[in-house]
């Protein structure tokens, strides 16, 4: 399509230049690039910090350029595409790691300033208007060509760049070598550093490219590098830089798709990020024996609807951090915390059945929240706490 519009736009003028004004243009080639190297050198800053290498390609393809477009004025019939072919030769690549496009087009602007400039002292009177209008429709179509090759380019970088996100995403998933995450995460331009965590969500029904465009502003934002997958019906999310798990969760939770969220725990480094990601797939697919789980959940929440979905690392986390510390700090506790699940939660009755009074019932029950981190009291945690007593006597009677 390009190429169509170029050779629409760039039909040389009617009247012919004539021979002698033809003649001292490219007599004057050399003046005119020379006069362009020393613009581009008083004029453009950025230009004056370019390595000897990177300014050599830009002064070759402004060469390329003149010389390019007195071929067009002499040869009308030859494709204006073709010609742009031999300006950029081998450049464009480099011209798009070089330089952005607001100073490649500062590029142009400065030889199609230094041409007009030098067009009265080179061609003859009658033959300058047609040489201005001709030059400022050659740097027209070159200027439409840098556009189709930084948008090249940029497609290039973009499919580049999700390629090295899947790479890194997969192997941060399978806890692979941590010198295979590293290499993969400096490719990828990993910035998140410290404090890693994995969220996991249900794929949104529409609307998914600008879901995932949100999430990474909203990451951004936040302060936060951002990893994304998107696997069939869910997406998992690789967050760098968390302080505050809790508020990265919220921050990054409503751009997923409807249903639970569930985040895992804070890893030090990518390289351990696998336990967390670990934690949050295991909650997400418990996460429905809980309707009412919060939105996001921490895996831990979920540890009952976990154990029993067979996740075997959260009926370790219940033996070991519950179960095992109630057992170790006396039977009364175990005793207690069972007796009040089964009577329904009474202190009354608990008290009745174990033949104690109320106050003692509370001060055991106290003791349990400060032995485990969950508080009897509270129903999601009693419930917690009966399946660790459920899963700690299996676990003992292996």
């Amino acid at each position: 399509m390009l190429e169509t519009m170029s050779d629409a736009r760039s039909t040389p003028p009617s009247r012919a230049i004539s021979a002698e004004s033809l003649r001292r243009l490219r007599a004057h080639l050399g003046v005119l690039n020379t006069a362009t190297l020393q613009r581009l050198d008083s004029t453009l800053p950025w230009y004056r910090r370019l390595t000897p290498d990177e300014r050599s390609s830009l002064g070759l393809i402004a060469q390329r350029g003149l010389t390019g477009f007195l071929s067009w004025f002499e040869r009308p019939s030859t494709s204006i595409t073709t010609l742009l072919g031999e300006v950029f030769g081998g450049a464009p690549t480099e011209l798009t790691r070089s330089i952005s496009l607001q100073r490649a087009l500062q590029l142009i602007r400065t030889v199609v300033d230094v041409v007009e400039t030098q067009v009265p002292e080179i061609v003859q009177d009658r033959d300058q208007t047609l040489v201005r209008e001709a030059v400022l429709r050659y740097s027209r179509e070159i200027a439409f060509a840098l556009a189709d090759v930084y948008a090249r380019a940029a497609e290039n970088r973009g499919a580049w760049d999700s390629r090295n996100e899947v790479v890194l995403l997969d192997a941060v998933l399978r806890g692979e070598a941590p010198d295979e995450i590293l290499s993969r995460a400096a490719a990828a331009g990993w910035n998140g550093g410290r404090g890693i965590m994995v969220i996991a969500g249900p794929t949104p029904t529409d609307e998914l490219p600008a879901r995932l465009a949100g999430a990474r502003r909203a990451a951004v934002r936040a302060g936060h590098d951002l990893l994304v997958g998107v696997q069939s019906e869910r997406i998992v999310l690789v967050v760098g830089g968390v302080t505050d798990p809790q508020r990265a969760a919220e921050v990054l939770a409503p751009w997923f798709g409807e249903g639970p969220v569930v985040h895992g725990p804070v890893s030090e480094s990518l390289v351990d990020a696998h336990r967390s990601a670990r934690e949050a797939l295991a909650g997400l697919a418990a996460a429905p024996a809980w309707p009412r789980a919060p939105r996001p959940a921490h895996a831990q929440d979920l540890l009952p609807e976990r154990a029993l979905h067979g996740d075997r690392a959260a009926v370790d986390v219940l033996v070991h951090r519950v179960y095992s510390p109630l057992q170790a700090a006396g039977n009364s506790l175990l005793e207690t915390v069972d007796t009040y699940c089964a009577l329904g939660h009474s202190l009354e009755g608990t008290a009745r059945e174990l033949f104690i009074h109320a106050n003692t019932v509370r001060y055991r029950l106290r003791r349990v929240s400060e032995v485990t981190g969950w508080d009897p009291l509270v129903p999601r945690d009693a419930y917690v706490l009966q399946t660790a007593l459920a899963v700690g006597r299996l676990h003992r009677a292996e």
